[in-house]
């Protein structure tokens, strides 16, 4: 591997699989396009390897590398991240702020528990998959971004504001549980007083 391909794969957001119930593969292909690290969990190998995708490395306990001693070759080259007591996401994230990489998509995370990830968003830039749709954070309460036409979910503290700004047109949303809110196409600002996540439906 040559230091230029290296880097490119640091640069890269790496692909963090943790869950395959309900998702499809065509779910996964755009984040598989520029060839990222691939970190699947040890629920999560199987189905992945039938979608023909190579694993870099698998998050997995010991009794799981004791069971699964060919996986290295089969797979080759791949590595074991031990759990060592922690979860999948914990030693997935530690590895990934240990190994220099700065972004990260976890497929698939409940989006109640975004507080989880919160911890390492000084380090890593992520973004989320649950279900349908995918979840990116507005790390300093702001975001500007330009948005197709359609519903976005605003997920954060109960009760949390959210300033909503586009073409001349200023709103102000609350945050309860699954707040949806519609937006033109176009440019769009998301202000709040801490952070909080957005949620963007996928492409059918």
């Amino acid at each position: 591997m040559s230091s230029h391909h290296f880097v490119k794969e640091q640069q890269e957001p790496a692909l963090l699989i943790l869950d395959t119930e309900q998702l499809s593969f065509s779910r996964l292909e755009s984040l598989l396009e520029w060839v990222p690290t691939v970190i699947v969990s040890q629920d999560a190998v199987f189905k992945t390897i039938s979608w023909g995708i190579k694993i870099d490395l698998i998050i997995a306990d010991q009794a799981f590398q004791e069971i699964h001693p060919d996986l290295p070759d089969a797979q080759y080259p791949v590595q074991f991240i031990d759990l060592d007591g922690e979860s999948y996401l914990d030693a997935a994230m530690n590895y990934l702020i240990a190994t220099g990489h700065h972004a990260a998509s976890i497929v698939q995370w409940d989006h109640q528990k975004a507080g989880e990830l919160e911890p390492y968003l000084k380090h890593l830039d992520l973004t989320f998959l649950d279900g349908i749709l995918r979840y990116f954070p507005a790390k300093n309460g702001n975001v500007q971004k330009w948005f197709a036409e359609g519903s976005i979910q605003l997920h954060g503290r109960e009760g949390q504001f959210v300033e909503v700004r586009s073409e001349g047109l200023r709103d102000i949303a609350q945050i309860r549980h699954a707040t949806f809110i519609e937006v033109n196409a176009g440019l769009v600002r998301l202000k709040s007083s801490q952070l909080f996540w957005v949620g963007c439906f996928l492409e059918a």
